[in-house]
């Protein structure tokens, strides 16, 4: 069962100027940021230390080369779970199209696409997420 939007992830162009845009325009602060060892960079950001939902900053053309099936055009929401193998085994069963679950070091994540391709991602835990698809 999904517990709560955990995180929005955003795509674009140039993660500086939205660091800037988001923090000196809108008063959000950066929570974290995070490289991997495949040169993925990802700034979670939030209106307030605590914040329940965050946004996450990725690089559009980095994500649309790793996964092509992604509409990097729109945000992607990030759902959190407590068991991400029951929520999987469910949506398989109702026939739901997902990815492979993945590890990551924030934890455990899957893609779903609702009825017109939109994709979607679930994580494991509902802690902070630092990654794209919020891969777990």
């Amino acid at each position: 069962m999904i517990k709560k939007v955990g995180q929005i992830m955003v795509y674009v162009n140039d993660q500086d100027q939205a660091v800037k845009f988001w923090t000196e325009k809108m008063g959000f602060q950066v929570m974290s940021e995070q490289n991997n060892e495949q040169g993925m960079k990802w700034i979670e950001l939030a209106p307030v230390a605590g914040a329940e939902t965050t946004i996450i900053l990725h690089n559009k053309q980095l994500i649309a080369k790793m996964q092509p099936e992604l509409n990097v055009g729109t945000p992607s929401l990030l759902f959190f779970t407590e068991n991400v193998d029951e929520l999987y085994s469910d949506l398989t069963a109702k026939g739901v199209t997902v990815g492979e679950i993945v590890s990551m070091p924030s934890g455990r994540v899957f893609n779903f696409s609702d009825s017109e391709d939109n994709y979607f991602a679930v994580m494991e835990n509902g802690h902070s997420a630092k990654g794209m698809g919020k891969s777990s």
